[in-house]
This record gives structure tokens, C-alpha cells and sequence, in this order.
């Protein structure tokens, strides 16, 4: 029953939202680490993907039929470093090292807000829920 009265909001898809920007804080982290690394070619998750997804899912949910699972984020069993693409978006330097530091950072701000942006949605929902349950408005 709980979990049912959870996925009438928005609760599921902020989690899949602030677990895909915590592991892609890892990535982007792991290219910072490695800035100085000769050879090193950056990676990253894809943002466009993970959002279609997330679209699909929330339209599967929609429908009357079977849950749908947000599925974005791989089962713990498999390995979740597998999904992450190589990143094409800067210029290879003559060390084979294609880091650029502006970037890296710019899209590490860019995934801090929306990590902080679920997390504070998440939170006015659990809010919302606590007041409805207590009765109290």
C-alpha cells in the first residue's frame, strides 16, 4: 500500500534523477583526477539518454498496464562504469589527453544543480506526504 501511494509522485523519477547524478559526479570526478594522465580520454554519461529514458518510463507509467521500471541506472549486480561513454566534445591535446578543465567543471556545477534541485523537489514531496498522513495542515 506504501509503496503505491509512492508511485502516484513524483518520488520514483526524482530518485532515478539524483541516483544518475550521483554516479555521474563519479565520472566527472574520475576525469578531473585524471586531467594530467597522458593518454587519458575523458567520459561521461549521457544526459540525452538518461532523459528519453526517463521520458519512456514516465509514459509507460501512465499506462494501465504492468509498473514500469525507471531502469536507467543498471541492476547493483552489473557493473554501472560499462554504461559511461567516451566524450568527444574537447580538443585532444598532443599528450593523447583530450581534458579540458573548463568544461569538466562547467558540466560538474551543471549536475550539482540538478542533483540539488530532485533532492529539494524530493523533499517538499515527502513534506506534502507527512502532511497529508498527519492531517494537519
Amino acid at each position: 500500500m506504501i509503496s503505491s501511494l509512492f508511485q502516484q509522485t513524483t518520488i520514483p523519477v526524482l530518485e532515478q534523477t539524483v541516483a544518475f547524478a550521483q554516479l555521474r559526479h563519479t565520472v566527472l570526478a574520475g576525469n578531473i583526477a585524471n586531467m594530467d594522465t597522458p593518454g587519458y580520454q575523458i567520459r561521461d554519461l549521457s544526459t540525452e539518454d538518461f532523459q528519453n529514458r526517463l521520458q519512456a518510463a514516465i509514459r509507460q507509467r501512465r499506462e494501465p498496464a504492468e509498473p514500469a521500471s525507471l531502469g536507467y541506472l543498471p541492476e547493483p549486480s552489473t557493473k554501472p562504469m560499462a554504461q559511461i561513454a567516451k566524450n568527444t566534445k574537447t580538443i585532444l591535446r598532443h599528450d593523447k589527453n583530450n581534458f579540458g578543465m573548463e568544461y569538466q567543471v562547467s558540466e560538474m556545477v551543471k549536475n550539482h544543480i540538478m542533483h540539488n534541485l530532485a533532492l529539494a523537489i524530493m523533499t517538499q514531496q515527502f513534506r506534502l506526504l507527512q502532511t497529508a498522513i498527519s492531517g494537519k495542515l
